[in-house]
């Protein structure tokens, strides 16, 4: 298990591009039959990717997380963006179709992934936090998240947002997790911009052509930079720091959050006029 300690925003300021994908990057999630996980210090966090080709299950390191198998302590969100797939938790079978997703309680021992043709494999997508309590293991069909249009074509940003995890709908401790989608034509994220001092972010990007990225802006509203990312990537997004992009091409991106609340409206809104 890969670990990313926590960057000052004073300190981020100096980094040049190589550090910056250092610490805020993560890639390779998606390597068939080697799955990967990556400890984060934003909220405690962990990111990972499974692509399957044989069953797999996930060892874990009891000197990161304090425990002999992933969720003693922590909650699960998984979302499909590969192939038909299947996640065994706990002895019951959870069949994933691309943008299904699911939420695993804490205290499920068993956690093994599979795909059902391994020349098309399923793309795994996790994000785990802390949790204090079990919350009902539950599946959730790309149908059963309501979708909510925002933004329009003359500015760039026209999309569809899903929830999956959040309080109205499959309840967690803490994870918050849904799915954006931009339509044709459409290439811009969170902009105007905003923070949400209270809670971190990871984005992870898809759907994107070979030879398509997106630029992914960070950084304090007054000193921004960014990432140039690509197909399957992750950005992590710390408190102090705006997660916006622009895509050579439409895309789609799954954000995940943890933090002090479960609420979505819950952001620091940032003045254009503000932006450097």
């Amino acid at each position: 298990m890969e670990v990313r300690h926590p960057v000052h925003p004073e300190h981020m300021i100096m980094f040049d591009t190589e550090e910056l994908r250092e610490h805020f990057l993560v890639d390779k999630l998606f390597v068939p039959g080697e799955p990967k996980l990556v400890y984060c210090f934003y909220d405690r966090l962990i990111v990972g990717g499974v692509c399957p080709v044989g069953p797999v299950s996930l060892a874990v390191d009891p000197k990161v997380i304090g425990a002999d198998f992933l969720l003693a302590r922590r909650e699960l969100g998984i979302i499909n963006i590969g192939g038909q797939g299947r996640v065994i938790a706990g002895g019951t079978a959870f069949e994933l179709a691309s943008c299904e997703g699911l939420y695993v309680a804490m205290g499920t021992r068993e956690l093994q992934f599979e795909s059902s043709d391994p020349a098309r494999p399923a793309k795994f997508y996790l994000n785990s936090a802390p949790a204090h309590a079990v919350m009902p293991t539950s599946k959730i069909a790309l149908a059963d998240a309501e979708p909510v249009v925002m933004g329009d074509s003359a500015a760039s940003n026209k999309r569809t947002i899903r929830k999956y995890i959040h309080p109205g709908g499959v309840k967690s401790c803490q994870l918050v997790m849904g799915l954006t989608m931009l339509e044709t034509g459409s290439v811009w994220n969170t902009m105007p911009v905003h923070t949400h001092q209270r809670r971190m972010e990871a984005y992870l990007y898809f759907n994107m052509p070979a030879d398509a990225v997106v630029f992914h802006l960070m950084g304090q509203p007054d000193e921004t930079r960014h990432l140039v990312v690509r197909d399957g990537e992750v950005v992590l997004s710390p408190s102090w720091s705006i997660h916006s992009g622009a895509g050579t091409a439409n895309y789609s991106f799954i954000w995940g959050m943890a933090g002090e609340n479960q609420d979505f409206s819950d952001m620091d809104h940032v003045p254009m006029a503000r932006l450097r």
